[in-house]
């Protein structure tokens, strides 16, 4: 992305967040009215703490990683998620006493402002314990199973077993435990094959490597291997370095390649992050369509590319289905497939929503998973 864009995508961000947070403090101020001035003006200092959480763990992240720069990391990162159920909760709010201006059913005087104070600590409440819920649902990863037939003959086999995880996201967040609870249950499917459909690293590989993640990859059982590509924040992170690291770790990284495994065609593209990456078309050339295809494609966009290839199967990610509700209602409308299963003629897609997250670890609408996909051929 060119250095222009990237200073306009930053421009609009955190225009947006500050207004957004300036929107939630001022509300949230409104509400301590009948507090001291003291609380008041602790409440100021908070606020402006945690809503620079990211920014500050961040920057500090990229000169020294520390106990002190993961702990604002993983405040900014919830904020995220009280940003988003702060802002709906105190829209309602404002719709009701929009309707009060002409109803004129709430109190006033002294008896509004401690109305105003009791709701805020209920909205506090009410908030903290969704984002908990959220937090208990991200750590709680499924194995999902689905059997699907494949037209086509396998010398090697006539049904394998593959275990697929997509957006893993390893760094701060998905440390060291989460990612060995990841492993395990991908290594409690016993897979043939194990595929990892992008976004490995969460961004920065520094954390990755502080932690050591790379050792639990290491464990992960497969008896043909483990194939990964690269989603879009291997590139935000920088892509050279996060795919060094996770090939020296088990992952064989497929980068618009095609290669034969059990028998099978497996492609993996590039991220559409990176302009110059191989056609469809180009990855195609000479494959052998006797056998059977699997596709790895981060971003579920322009999923009749599979079908005009003769995809048997293809695996994606990236889209989180929205990862917290309601942004699972955005996702539905920029993707085809937002999440789950699809069949386009012969072509079975699956899009996960992910086993790991991104930006806040909470997620809501959705149950983070890996697959098991059982692909049955003709005998």
């Amino acid at each position: 992305m060119p250095k222009r864009q990237i200073a306009i995508f930053f421009s609009i961000f955190f225009s947006l967040y500050g207004l957004v947070n300036y929107y939630i403090f001022i509300r949230g101020y409104e509400g301590l009215e009948c507090a001291s001035s003291g609380v008041r003006f602790w409440y100021g200092i908070v606020f402006l703490v945690v809503s620079l959480s990211y920014i500050i763990g961040r920057f500090l992240e990229k000169r020294y990683l520390s106990v002190l720069s993961d702990i604002f990391i993983w405040i900014g990162s919830f904020w995220f998620a009280f940003i988003l159920y702060f802002l709906l909760s105190i829209i309602v709010l404002d719709l009701v006493r929009l309707v009060d201006l002409f109803g004129h059913f709430l109190p006033t005087g002294e008896e509004y402002l401690q109305l105003k104070f009791y709701v805020l600590l209920g909205d506090i409440g009410l908030v903290s314990l969704i984002c908990f819920i959220g937090f208990l649902n991200a750590r709680n990863v499924r194995i999902k199973k689905l059997v699907l037939e494949v037209n086509k003959r396998n010398p090697f086999a006539k049904e394998l077993i593959i275990a697929v995880a997509s957006d893993i996201h390893l760094g701060t967040i998905i440390n060291r435990p989460w990612t060995k609870m990841i492993v395990d249950k991908m290594n409690s499917i016993n897979a043939d094959l194990v595929l990892l459909p992008g976004d490995i690293v969460d961004g920065d590989v520094e954390p990755v490597i502080k932690e050591n993640l790379g050792e639990v990859l290491r464990t992960i059982k497969s008896k043909y291997g483990v194939f990964g590509i690269t989603g879009n924040h291997e590139y935000i992170g920088g892509v050279e370095p996060a795919v060094k690291y996770i090939s020296e770790h088990v992952v064989t990284e497929l980068r618009d390649e095609v290669i034969e495994v059990a028998g099978m065609m497996i492609i993996g593209r590039e991220d559409r992050s990176k302009k110059t990456r191989k056609s469809i078309e180009e990855l195609a050339s000479g494959l052998d369509q006797s056998k059977p295809i699997i596709l790895m494609d981060h971003q579920p966009f322009k999923l009749d590319e599979a079908v005009s290839i003769g995809t048997d199967l293809q695996l994606s990610g990236h889209t989180h289905h929205g990862q917290i509700w309601p942004l699972n209602f955005i996702t539905k409308k920029v993707y085809e497939l937002s999440w789950g299963y699809k069949k386009k003629r012969n072509t079975h897609i699956y899009v996960s929503c992910g086993a790991g997250s991104w930006g806040p670890p909470v997620r809501l609408g959705n149950t983070p998973e890996i697959m098991e996909i059982r692909l049955r051929f003709l005998p």
